[in-house]
């Protein structure tokens, strides 16, 4: 639950060990990939410290499985020879400097922990000419109440408030985006509006 952690990393971290040592093994299951924005290094680095033996079986990250739930490779011929994956969010509560860097680049960026900053990401994709970039925004993905709304850098921002799409999502900017069965269909729904 996005901004609402039930415990705070350092429980987490003594639960692990406390638990290992109680019961003889523990297992730490998480969404998605642990060691991309997880903190599956940090935990595994603190067992280790208690000379517990240590397993890793390494999950799929969120960057890659949800746009292909969706239909959008994050590359593709002709469309994308690379993909970033980013943080929306520092440490610090400020926008990686990374994503300026993404911004000028051809790139499938792929920016997690950025909901609250899409207003932001847009606005800096902008400023480098790059507002009719296509975008794809999914909410809760793989979930049964997952949502997701496409558009272009410019009408982006407007189209997740307008239907109210929150965290914990993800962005995925780039051409790639285009791809999504549904995305011609909404531009031109989008252009019947405006005439």
């Amino acid at each position: 639950r996005a901004g609402q952690p039930r415990y705070r990393q350092e429980q987490i971290n003594q639960l692990l060990v406390q638990s290992a040592l109680l019961y003889g093994h523990v297992v730490r299951l998480k969404g998605g990939d642990p060691f991309v924005f997880g903190r599956g290094h940090e935990e595994l680095t603190y067992v280790k410290k208690f000379g517990i033996e240590t397993a890793v079986v390494p999950g799929i990250s969120s960057c890659i499985a949800l746009p292909e739930l969706q239909g959008v490779p994050v590359t593709r011929r002709g469309h994308s020879e690379s993909f970033w994956v980013l943080t929306g969010t520092t440490r610090r509560g400020a926008l990686s400097d990374d994503v300026a860097l993404a911004a000028q680049s051809t790139a499938t960026a792929i920016i997690l922990m950025g909901m609250r900053k899409l207003r932001e990401i847009a606005a800096l994709w902008s400023s480098f000419g790059r507002g009719d970039t296509p975008v794809l925004v999914i909410q809760n993905g793989s979930l049964p109440n997952e949502r997701r709304v496409l558009g272009r850098i410019d009408d982006i921002a407007g189209r997740v408030e307008e239907a109210g799409l929150r965290s914990p999502g993800i962005i995925i900017i780039g051409e790639v985006a285009a791809l999504h069965p549904a995305f011609k269909e909404v531009l031109a729904f989008a252009k019947k509006e405006k005439v």
